[in-house]
This record gives C-alpha cells, structure tokens and sequence, in this order.
C-alpha cells in the first residue's frame, strides 16, 4: 500500500478515527479534493461529484459494513489510480 494512499486516507478522516464513512469521503473529497489534487495527492481525473465519491467508497467497501478502513481503502485507491 502506498504512502499516497495513507496521506490521502489521512486527509478524508476529518474525526481522525481511523475509519472512513460514506459521508466523510464525500464531504473531504468536496472540501479537500482540489487542493489534494493540486498537491499531487489525487489525480485530478480522481475528483468527481457525490454520485463520483459515493462509487469509489462503495467499490472500496468490501465487507459492506459502511465503514471504510485503512487496508480497504488503499487497495482500492491504489488499483484505480495506479499507484
């Protein structure tokens, strides 16, 4: 998993609980996902919409518990984005 993964996963924590709900991923990715994409955290094909946020948490979500965690989310977001 990569650094990438943890620093982004690490920006959409807004409570810094160490899981990512739906909402979180939406809300960080709105609020936070140009700047992340400007800093080369995220690629800016990787920003979307809600509808955009809300398919990459449930492609990431693979036990369906509606939590994400660290593991999930890296192994999704390092296969989509390549890294």
């Amino acid at each position: 998993m990569s650094e990438k993964a943890r620093k982004l996963f690490d920006a959409l924590d807004l409570n810094a609980d160490g899981l990512l709900t739906r909402a979180e991923v939406i809300s960080a990715l709105r609020a936070k996902g140009p700047t992340l994409a400007a800093g080369g955290d995220l690629p800016f094909w990787g920003l979307g919409d809600a509808d955009a946020s809300s398919a990459l948490f449930d492609a990431a979500d693979k036990n369906g518990d509606s939590v994400l965690t660290y593991e999930e989310f890296a192994q999704e977001v390092d296969r989509r984005f390549g890294w």
